[in-house]
């Protein structure tokens, strides 16, 4: 098995940018999900309440600047070093740095509402949750619940053709409206249509062997460098928006709702915590640890 894709996310809930090669840090890839969006009160905003947030992209461009883009231009937004603090609710956060007001005004000018953009300015500050797989010591930059994100091409191929096999089938007993969207069955739920994996928002994306088999490794071995398998990733509303259209519907969640729920949840990708520093490469060889 081989790593397909690397993906850093520099602004949670943004559109984040192919990379070939990334520094793996304690707390995930170097510069992913650094920065998130609060609104006035310091509350967390993301793109399941507002999807428009999923029109933006975001990069890294330096050591102390990432790039914001829009379809009507982008902005360079410098690292807040030495700015005050200011409240955000991010669990286990407190505080984080707000970029320069004009920063701020440019995204809300572009997602329709006032927002502020802030930078997490020490990642160790942050623990992964006792009941997300997080160990004493572990910690996490503003991302849900783990530094890092595996899903797998075989796993995916699997799931577009249960979606393409039930595209006429009605909808599983029990299905969360809060997970979905959109009406109507939406998006990828027609034969032929291919369900992005961007969707998914992953770090690391692997060929894969037999599907979901990821989901039983304790441990993986990803080029040089080890990780240690959190948890099995639970999925949201933000994998039925379309990531180019932002047009709303009921898959993948509808699909995965009658394959792969429990614990009243879906589930798709594995959470990932580094076991140790160095860089990850498009191309490296995977290697799953086995349980005893």
């Amino acid at each position: 098995m081989r790593v397909t894709q690397l993906r850093v996310y520099p602004v949670k809930s943004l559109g984040g940018q192919a990379v070939t090669d990334a520094q793996v840090e304690p707390w995930g890839l170097a510069g992913d999900r650094r920065w998130g969006i609060v609104d006035e009160a310091g509350k967390k905003v993301t793109a399941r309440e507002l999807r428009a947030l999923l029109g933006l992209r975001a990069e890294v461009i330096g050591a102390d600047a990432i790039r914001i883009h829009a379809d009507s231009g982008s902005i360079v937004v410098p690292t807040p070093r030495g700015f005050a603090p200011v409240p955000v609710s991010h669990a286990r956060q407190g505080l984080a740095v707000p970029a320069r007001d004009c920063a701020s005004d440019w995204v809300s000018a572009r997602v329709g509402r006032p927002v502020r953009l802030v930078w997490q300015e020490d990642p160790t500050v942050r623990s992964i949750d006792e009941e997300h797989g997080g160990h004493p010591g572990d910690s996490l930059t503003l991302a849900d619940a783990g530094p890092l994100l595996l899903t797998s091409e075989a796993s995916l191929a699997q799931l577009q053709d249960w979606i393409d096999a039930e595209v006429g089938d009605p909808d599983p007993a029990g299905l969360d409206p809060n997970d979905l969207s959109g009406p109507g069955v939406g998006g990828p739920a027609r034969v032929g249509a291919p369900l992005s994996m961007i969707r998914f928002r992953p770090n690391l994306v692997i060929d894969g062997e037999a599907p979901f088999a990821e989901d039983d490794w304790p441990t993986v071995r990803i080029g040089d460098l080890e990780f240690r398998t959190s948890e099995i990733c639970d999925r949201c509303v933000m994998t039925t928006i379309d990531p180019v259209t932002l047009a709303g519907g009921k898959e993948p969640i509808r699909t995965l709702a009658r394959h792969r729920r429990w614990d009243r949840k879906t589930w798709f990708g594995t959470r990932l915590v580094p076991l140790g520093v160095g860089e990850l490469r498009v191309g490296d060889a995977v290697l799953p640890g086995r349980r005893a």
